[in-house]
């Protein structure tokens, strides 16, 4: 198998790191405007199985070029640039995934559908932890029942060692997360689509020692397409960001305030962004190249079988790698990219067409490829 990563960053390289250790790999290109910053976790492949190329994806010939010479695309560049390199991958006949994030762009993409069918090339946008993995156990839940009332989903990026006042370290984007924190998010109720606010409808959720408490509230992007694929068909559907109690008392007054705003603001006659200012100023506090981090993710599917309630409920807690310096956001984001761009290859995903994740990847073998790389998700009855 050979493949083409896009984007040398964190996830496109523990994507990267991930495929090569696969014994049906045989050559991984990471493709990217600067590949000079590539962790030192790709080193024992350099010069053998792994190419490092200088792309820049403004240059349509150059990218088709690349796409050509591989199986499969596994995207993990700026969302904005999905839609684009899906249609390049489509017309050179070759499967693509990406980690999505965007709605808007995962539309475009399905928009596609017809024509990656027509070619016989698998698209699966939003094959991230959340978007992603979350999204194929959710829809795992529905089908196993015959009536789903209700999906919940928590996820959140966490310091091992919450410091203050905001007890929370970038794990991703900085500018992601407060995109998160300002724009509205797609739930279902009794059944129908609606927008509640980020930051919305705090409540407290309980993880096992040493994590314990922590608190859950709504944010945008983490459900993707699933509240305008399930709707009329699971009555109460929510996504939720976990972060540390406290968290929330602090973040929604500064961007009531409009401390985090995206539109520029004048400033003794210079427009300023005032998100641009607040991730200066925050950033040396927030990043923390030695920092510890943990992905914390529950989901929770229920409703009726056979006449009486079931449901399920998976749960993990995954830590940093001390072994690889790979952090939990790498591994869960980037891992679930290259399994999917692995079973697009190998058969396991097998419909052509552009499909989300909860429509088209198999959950069994999702767990088990993520428990085969030390992320197990526990599975219990609700």
């Amino acid at each position: 198998m050979k493949f083409l990563v896009i984007g040398a960053g964190k996830q496109g390289s523990a994507c990267a790191f991930d495929l090569l250790r696969q014994p049906a790999t045989s050559a991984v290109v990471v493709a990217d405007k600067d590949v000079g910053q590539v962790p030192a976790f790709l080193d024992p492949w350099r010069g053998k199985q792994l190419e490092l190329l200088a792309l820049d994806l403004d240059d349509e010939a150059a990218v088709r070029k690349a796409i050509a010479r591989a199986d499969a695309v596994c995207c993990a560049a700026p969302y904005f640039f999905n839609a684009r390199l899906t249609r390049f991958s489509i017309e050179e006949g070759k499967h693509f995934c990406d980690l999505g994030g965007n709605t808007a762009i995962v539309f475009e993409q399905k928009a596609m559908h017809d024509l990656a069918a027509q070619r016989g090339v698998s698209v699966v946008p939003d094959c991230g932890v959340a978007p992603g993995m979350v999204n194929i156990l959710a829809g795992e839940g529905i089908r196993r029942l015959d009536v789903a009332d209700t999906v919940r989903i928590y996820v959140g990026g966490l310091p091992q060692r919450p410091e203050p006042p905001l007890n929370y370290m970038v794990v991703y984007s900085l500018e992601g997360c407060l995109d998160y924190y300002t724009s509205p998010s797609w739930v279902l109720r009794e059944g129908k689509r609606t927008q509640v606010e980020a930051l919305s409808e705090l409540e407290a959720i309980e993880f096992p020692a040493p994590w314990g408490r922590l608190e859950a509230f709504h944010t945008g992007g983490g459900i993707s397409t699933m509240p305008f694929t399930w709707e009329g068909k699971v009555r109460t559907m929510e996504y939720k960001t976990l972060r540390y109690p406290g968290h929330v008392a602090i973040m929604k007054p500064i961007r009531d305030l409009g401390l985090i705003g995206d539109a520029p603001i004048d400033v003794d006659g210079l427009p300023v962004r005032p998100r641009s200012l607040f991730i200066a100023a925050t950033a040396p506090a927030l990043v923390k190249p030695q920092g510890r981090d943990l992905i914390a993710l529950r989901v929770e599917v229920s409703g009726t079988k056979d006449g009486k309630r079931a449901g399920w409920r998976w749960q993990t807690v995954d830590l940093y790698d001390e072994a690889h310096h790979v952090t939990a956001m790498m591994r869960t984001t980037g891992y679930s990219l290259a399994i999917t761009g692995i079973m697009q290859l190998d058969g396991r995903i097998a419909r052509p067409g552009v499909y989300a994740p909860d429509e088209i990847v198999p959950a069994q073998p999702m767990i088990a490829e993520l428990a085969r790389r030390g992320i197990v998700l526990t599975e219990s009855a609700l």
